[in-house]
């Protein structure tokens, strides 16, 4: 027998991952079935959105910014290639996703790049030269 020490964080992070991770054909607010995970930065000159999006093809995300929003969407099909035998287990979400954020005034619009590398989706948002700080000079009199 082991004598495992009880850590009541261990069971409130199993409750929340039990009722507020989605169910795949349960009910999801937004009407999606899962969230990729996100990283969002900022830099002197610009901001920078990382999304996990292993499995999908960077063709097949839509990225648009439209009122000073960012929302990035897509879908990851469910691949059977394999009808062979029994799953026994699938934790992998499938179907589709839909990923807004809300970025500052300063975000230049017309410079936005998107790459992709490893599974993963980088939005590179540049910070508009106008919003840049200036120092200002006092004068003397």
């Amino acid at each position: 027998m082991n004598i495992v020490r009880w850590n009541p964080f261990h069971e409130l992070d199993q409750v929340f991952d039990r009722y507020m991770a989605p169910v795949p054909g349960s009910f999801v607010p937004n009407g999606h079935d899962w969230r990729p995970l996100v990283d969002i930065r900022e830099t002197e000159d610009a901001y920078r959105v990382d999304l996990e999006l292993p499995a999908i093809d960077p063709k097949d995300v839509n990225i648009t910014f439209k009122d000073g929003v960012l929302s990035v969407s897509g879908e990851r099909q469910f691949a059977n290639d394999d009808e062979s035998g029994r799953v026994h287990r699938s934790e992998r979400r499938y179907g589709k996703f839909t990923r807004s954020f809300r970025l500052p005034e300063d975000a230049d619009a017309d410079a936005i790049r998107a790459t992709a590398k490893d599974g993963v989706i980088s939005i590179a948002v540049a910070k508009s030269a106008k919003a840049a700080a200036k120092e200002i000079e006092v004068e003397l009199a």
